[in-house]
């Protein structure tokens, strides 16, 4: 009998073991490969190449679900494979799973976010290339219940392509993901992605833009604020939104009809204004230099979708002015920010006194659209 999907985690994380690196890399890049070091706090560091990435908590943080409530802490005898086991290891994550009722977990990475500041695209490609074989297995014995989303190696082109194929058709995963920073100091509507976004159509493969913390990648606002709650607040949402510009206004989704694409873990409230200010600029003649065949608003209806933290208030009113089939939710598990357990009963919360098929689309409905499950 086929699986019943009523309850999706459109955004849920893994916890990369360091050894992936070892066991799944091409040997002639393993001495370069991601590792953890302590820094002189004693903090254990992620380390690519010459670069030391990471936040002044830690990598332990990463798998650290609870901080965000106080009932978990961190400090400097905590060690990143202390995290949520689930995150490790898939048997591990299902139970937690099933205490929410989630039938489904779309993956992303955790120490993978910050494979894009990588800038030997050789180097990414067998990290990436390394981390998808990993994680194909990781999601292997629930087939049905956890789907892997592709890393891709943006920074080369051809790279990217070729990676995406693979993680496509060798190991059938339905997406990638992208961070919304520019790579190589190039939004993803350089003309330079044009071969690399006609591939995703002809692929048929969901794109979620996911943004990462300290990742040694561009990000806006860091140049005015020293502080990691308002760093958080401002390049979360405001790099998502100049990824939804540079997809939206700037053509890409208007040229290539067929894309799938999504914006994670920034928060949902800022899309209706955001859309309403790129309409205005396309019906003002002074301003309209977007060259678009449609609104902005019409082309986000055809070809994007956004995610709602489970805590957003403005969910209930968005669900109707955007529409539930656009709308997706996360658990962030295992991250400390994460809601774990009881985000399905948050997001539920949110939704009293909506139809039961608003709350559907809302729960399920808008991700099986996105990721194409059937």
């Amino acid at each position: 009998m086929a699986r019943a999907y009523n309850v999706i985690d459109s955004d849920g994380h893994i916890l990369e073991p360091l050894n992936l690196w070892i066991d799944y890399m091409d040997p002639a890049y393993r001495d370069r490969a991601p590792r953890l070091q302590r820094d002189n706090n004693g903090l254990e560091r992620l380390v690519i190449g010459d670069k030391m990435l990471g936040s002044e908590r830690g990598m332990a943080a990463l798998g650290a679900v609870g901080m965000r409530d106080g009932t978990v802490v961190v400090d400097n005898a905590s060690e990143y494979t202390d995290g949520r086991k689930g995150g490790f290891n898939p048997h591990d994550r299902i139970p937690d799973m099933d205490l929410d009722g989630i039938d489904a977990a779309y993956l992303y990475p955790s120490i993978g976010l910050f494979a894009g500041s990588v800038e030997d695209p050789k180097l990414s490609a067998a990290i990436c290339r390394a981390y998808n074989r990993w994680l194909a297995d990781y999601c292997k014995p629930y087939p049905d219940r956890l789907f892997g989303i592709a890393m891709i190696p943006l920074q080369h082109v051809d790279m990217a392509i070729e990676e995406m194929r693979f993680a496509r058709n060798q190991l059938g995963m339905p997406g990638l993901f992208l961070r919304p920073n520019p790579y190589n100091d190039k939004m993803v509507h350089d003309p330079m992605y044009d071969r690399f976004w006609s591939a995703v159509e002809d692929l048929d493969m969901a794109v979620g833009f996911h943004e990462g913390g300290s990742s040694g990648m561009p990000q806006v606002g860091l140049d005015r604020f020293s502080t990691r709650g308002a760093r958080h607040i401002v390049t979360h949402t405001m790099e998502m939104m100049m990824a939804c510009l540079s997809m939206i206004w700037c053509g890409v989704c208007d040229k290539h009809p067929k894309l799938r694409v999504a914006f994670m873990e920034s928060g949902g409230g800022w899309i209706v204004p955001w859309l309403e200010r790129m309409d205005r600029h396309f019906v003002d003649q002074g301003f309209n230099d977007s060259g678009l065949s449609m609104k902005p608003s019409e082309i986000f209806q055809r070809n994007c979708w956004i995610s709602f933290e489970p805590v957003e208030g403005s969910l209930k009113v968005l669900a109707d002015y955007i529409g539930p089939h656009k709308i997706l939710w996360a658990t962030d598990y295992p991250h400390p920010d994460g809601f774990f357990p009881g985000a399905p009963d948050m997001v539920r919360k949110n939704m009293q006194g909506l139809s039961p098929e608003t709350q559907y689309q809302v729960m399920a409905g808008g991700a099986k659209a996105f990721y194409k499950l059937n």
